[in-house]
């Protein structure tokens, strides 16, 4: 079962929902907790765990040689990301446009664009208990997060079976990293604020969401501050609220030293509860009948 965490915009509370939605969960089953915000990764901060696997990301790019090409040009014409442009009689390749989809290399009659690796990033594997905790991170001056995102996902796939409860802490926003992270997941649980911004991107994130045809519930992070517009979108809509954490001075607290909230402050634990019960009265996936697993599963 994949638990997306999502929202439409930053700073609402993902990374404080994921890592503590994970841990509690991790209390009684094995749990994967995967930090896909690869451009600026913060679970890791509340997640005190053992590293056990690191490795380099790569992704493809091709690599011009002269000496085969003909300047015919139908590299440049495929390439729909503009990564490839002629100067003259010099062919010029832009890894940062590029998108690894082979087309220029594999429709080249001269075989004079081999694709090859260049480094994107890194992923690190950590184990606390039943918790394993992957984290992905870009190389500075990296600006496509979805390969990594892609790949990390693909590692998530390959060492743990479908049993295992996985929770992603998505990217911000709706753009593609998002996508990438959400599109296959059982459910998306989408987290906002009771405020005009955090409705405004509300609206765009359940927009994105329903495109996908993805199931998805709506978590109300400080709430008590702002209004109440967000409970009447999401009754107008029909969408359901299956937790509501509360706006405290501890929380804020507890999370600037880097700690978990649920094991200190009871009203966070109870919202927890809540959305465990909703995920397990809805039947999503392998929720179904979730007091009884055993936590079976590891690598």
């Amino acid at each position: 079962m994949k638990i997306a965490i999502a929202s439409g915009k930053g700073g609402t509370g993902k990374t404080t929902l994921s890592t503590n939605l994970a841990s509690f969960l991790a209390e009684k089953f094995k749990v994967v907790l995967s930090d896909l915000d690869v451009e600026e990764p913060n679970s890791g901060l509340f997640i005190q765990s053992d590293l056990i696997h690191w490795e380099d990301k790569y992704k493809m790019i091709p690599e011009w040689v002269q000496s085969k090409c003909d300047l015919c040009g139908i590299c440049r014409e495929v390439c729909n990301f503009n990564a490839i442009t002629q100067i003259l009689d010099e062919i010029m390749v832009f890894p940062e446009l590029c998108h690894g989809c082979y087309a220029c290399s594999e429709l080249c009659p001269m075989d004079a664009l081999p694709m090859k690796k260049k480094k994107m990033g890194e992923l690190r594997h950590y184990v606390k208990g039943n918790l394993s905790f992957i984290e992905s991170k870009l190389d500075i001056g990296e600006e496509q997060a979805v390969p990594l995102i892609a790949q990390t996902l693909d590692y998530i796939d390959k060492h743990f079976s479908e049993d295992i409860i996985k929770i992603y802490d998505s990217p911000p926003g709706t753009s593609c990293p998002v996508i990438e992270a959400t599109k296959n997941a059982d459910f998306i649980i989408l987290v906002t604020e009771p405020t005009p911004f955090g409705l405004h991107d509300l609206k765009l994130a359940v927009e994105t969401v329903r495109a996908l045809k993805n199931d998805f519930a709506i978590v109300i992070n400080r709430f008590g501050i702002g209004d109440n517009n967000v409970e009447k979108y999401c009754k107008s809509e029909n969408i359901p609220i299956i937790a509501k954490i509360p706006n405290q001075r501890k929380i804020a607290e507890l999370y600037s030293e880097g700690k978990l909230l649920y094991s200190e402050i009871p009203e966070v634990k109870r919202e927890l509860e809540k959305i465990l019960k909703f995920l397990n009265s809805v039947n999503i996936g392998s929720f179904q009948n979730l007091t009884e697993l055993k936590g079976e599963g590891t690598l």
